[in-house]
């Protein structure tokens, strides 16, 4: 397949978990295994990982055939519907299918539940890139480490010292209400960068170019579940690809900024802020307060189209470092502090991001009891 473009896609969705809103059961990955690898036989795709981050099912697939492929896409969604099926509906496990809002795949898996984070590139001589994953939050949550890996130097060196990166990045940010997008070019619109992207509800990094040559560096997933359903239906739980090495920022650059704990919104109900935590496959389960929100990030190099982790199917687990047990410890304090307001804000969100839970109908009780207030 030399000179001949790779896909690299990584798919999500929400079909169901043990003890509520908690972890995939292992029958559900079996199950998304075996139709992944009856995809490869038949030729359909080159490789694949199946994981989970808290109650999200993760397949990562590599394939020779572009972006928005309807197959591809469609695979994504049979397997998740088998999975329903035969596991999550079979044994009862809570929020059976949750994110598959619609009845009929329709070509395309975006604006229909699941997630996804897709890049077709050209292989380079060693190809190193990163999975992330994140559980009981917003696809905005990687706006800060995205801006502190691709346009702060004081997180990534290689701004500074490495010729390819010297010039900086472009941002395509995503406008998640008014599904329109715009191209920012740092580091000479760095400002207005930040002026959109701190509003992380609403405006969202999707890709980031290397301005040298427009190679592709990472790329996000962008769905907002209750923008689709109309309502809450659980939160939008992001997934991302990150090239590294050769060019661009190293591995530990890509992994420095989540070793700060920052704040995102999601947690409990997806109606609460709370503090990012780095975990690796193991402890990517959620269970004081559903959570607090997890990421976990999966190394895997390219060779010709096949995932190269380290041995067998065996990624990388790259949180599952000692070097993040104090971002753990960090979040926990943090955790445990924002906790303590209660049902008061900062600890719960602004209203624009309520609107989609119960809190409407109580105010539409309440409406009528409502009474002019007249000053002097």
């Amino acid at each position: 397949m030399c000179g001949k473009k790779v896909t690299i896609s990584l798919i999500k969705a929400d079909v169901g978990s043990v003890a509520g809103h908690y972890m995939v059961h292992p029958d559900q990955i079996e199950v998304a295994r075996a139709r992944l690898e009856k995809a490869r036989d038949e030729g359909l795709i080159e490789d694949f990982y199946v994981f989970n981050c808290g109650d999200d099912l993760e397949l990562l697939m590599t394939h020779w055939r572009g972006e928005n492929d309807p197959k591809i896409h469609g695979l994504a969604w049979d397997t998740f519907k088998e999975v329903t099926e035969k596991v999550s509906k079979k044994l009862k496990l809570y929020a059976a299918g949750q994110d598959l809002l619609v009845d009929t795949f329709s070509g395309n898996v975006k604006g229909m539940g699941p997630g996804v984070a897709e890049m077709e590139i050209e292989e380079r001589p060693s190809e190193p890139f990163v999975a992330f994953a994140a559980d009981k939050t917003e696809p905005g949550a990687f706006n800060l480490p995205l801006f502190r890996i691709f346009a702060d130097p004081s997180y990534t060196a290689g701004l500074v010292i490495e010729e390819a990166m010297h010039s900086g990045f472009t941002f395509r940010v995503f406008d998640v209400l008014e599904n329109k997008y715009v191209d920012l070019v740092c580091p000479a619109e760095i400002y207005d960068l930040v002026a959109l992207i701190g509003t992380t509800g609403r405006y969202v990094i999707e890709r980031i170019f290397r301005n040298s040559d427009g190679l592709l560096a990472a790329c996000v997933s962008t769905s907002r579940l209750s923008l689709i359903a109309g309502k809450y239906v659980g939160k939008d739980d992001p997934c991302m690809l990150v090239r590294c090495q050769r060019g661009l920022p190293a591995l530990g650059e890509v992994l420095f900024p989540f070793s700060f704990p920052h704040l995102v919104a999601g947690w409990m109900r997806g109606s609460h802020y709370g503090p990012l935590m780095p975990v690796g496959l193991e402890d990517a389960r959620c269970t004081s307060f559903d959570g607090p929100p997890r990421v976990v990030a999966l190394g895997f190099n390219l060779s010709d189209g096949r995932l190269i982790g380290l041995g067998g199917s065996k990624p990388a687990d790259l949180f599952a470092d000692v070097a993040f047990d104090r971002a753990r410890s960090i979040a926990n304090e943090i955790a445990e502090y924002i906790r303590r307001h209660g049902e008061f804000m900062p600890a719960r969100l602004g209203p624009e991001e309520m609107e989609y839970t119960t809190l409407p109908q109580v105010l539409r009780k309440l409406s009528n009891r409502f009474k002019e207030a007249h000053r002097p």
